[in-house]
C-alpha cells in the first residue's frame, strides 16, 4: 500500500487524529485503575468519577467566599488576558513587520533592536514587568506580549522582504507610493502569514500566561493548577490542564478556518 498517495485517509483525518488521544486515554484508564486497585487513597493518578467529582464543585458550585463558579471564571480570566495579548501582539507585528519588510532604512535602524529582544527570554523578564508594572493585569499581558510580538516581528518582516522585488518594481514604475506599496501590496499578501505566525505563537502565549498567574494572580486557569497543587489534587489539575488543551486547539482551529475562507488562493494543496 502506498501511504503516500493513498486517498483514503483524507476522508478520515478526525478519526486519525483523535486515535492516539483515544489511546492515551485508555492507557490512562487502565493505569489508574491499577494504582487505585493496590492503593484506594492514591492521588497521583485519580480516577476519572474522581476527576468529575471534583470539577463538579468547581463548575457548578458557587465558591462560598467568592460567590462565583471558580472553573468558569477562571476561564474567563486566563482568555481575557490571552486575547488582549494576542491582539496587542498581532497588531504590533502588523505595523512594525510591514515597516521592516518594506523600508529598507528602517530595517537597518531598527532591524538589529527586535532581532535582540526577540532572543531574551521572556521568562527572565518577569521579574521586570512586575516592578514596572506591578502585579496587576498589565504585567501578565506585558508578558505575553514581549514573549510573541518580537518572533512574530520577525516572521512577518522576513517574509515580506522575500517578496518578489520585480513587483515593487513594476508598482513603483505605476506610480505607487510608499503607503499604497504597503496597504495595497505588502498587506494582502501578508495576512495569511500573519494568521500563521500567531497560530504559531499561541503555544507560547499560553507558557507566558500559565508562568505570569502561577506567580502573581487570585484568578485563572494557571493561579489554581499552582494553588491546589500543595494539596496534590490531580484531580482538579488534569482536567484544568486538559481544559487548557482544548481551548487552545479550538484557537487554532478558529485561526486555521479563518485563513482558508478569507485567503484560500495562500492555501497549500493539501487544505
Amino acid at each position: 500500500m502506498d501511504w503516500l498517495k493513498s486517498p483514503g485517509w483524507r476522508g478520515n483525518k478526525v478519526l486519525l487524529g483523535l486515535l492516539p488521544i483515544l489511546i492515551l486515554i485508555l492507557l490512562y484508564v487502565v493505569v489508574a485503575a491499577d494504582r487505585n486497585a493496590i492503593n484506594p487513597a492514591e492521588k497521583i493518578t485519580p480516577m476519572p468519577s474522581a476527576m468529575v467529582e471534583a470539577m463538579a464543585g468547581l463548575v457548578f458550585e458557587k465558591d462560598q467566599l467568592s460567590g462565583e463558579y471558580l472553573f468558569w471564571s477562571d476561564t474567563l480570566a486566563s482568555l481575557q488576558r490571552l486575547g488582549l495579548g494576542l491582539l496587542i501582539s498581532t497588531l504590533s507585528a502588523l505595523v512594525v513587520g510591514l515597516l521592516l519588510g518594506v523600508l529598507p532604512t528602517f530595517r537597518a535602524t531598527f532591524g538589529m533592536t527586535v532581532t535582540s529582544i526577540a532572543v531574551i527570554p521572556p521568562i527572565a523578564l518577569l521579574p521586570i514587568l512586575f516592578i514596572v508594572f506591578g502585579l496587576g493585569e498589565t504585567a501578565k499581558v506585558a508578558l505575553i506580549v514581549v514573549g510573541i510580538a518580537p518572533f512574530m516581528v520577525r516572521d512577518l518582516a522576513a517574509y515580506i522582504a522575500s517578496l518578489p522585488r520585480e513587483q515593487i518594481v513594476k508598482a513603483q514604475t505605476l506610480g505607487a507610493s510608499t503607503w499604497q506599496l504597503m496597504l495595497r501590496f505588502a498587506l494582502p499578501q501578508a495576512m495569511p502569514r500573519l494568521i500563521q505566525a500567531l497560530r504559531l505563537s499561541l503555544g507560547p502565549a499560553w507558557v507566558f500566561l500559565i508562568s505570569a498567574e502561577a506567580i502573581a494572580s487570585d484568578v485563572g486557569l494557571g493561579y489554581r493548577i499552582f494553588l491546589v497543587r500543595r494539596y496534590l489534587a490531580m484531580d482538579v489539575i488534569l482536567p484544568y490542564v486538559v481544559w487548557i488543551a482544548v481551548l487552545a486547539a479550538t484557537i487554532d482551529w478558529l485561526l486555521a478556518t479563518s485563513s482558508r475562507r478569507l485567503y484560500p488562493w495562500a492555501q497549500g494543496p493539501s487544505h
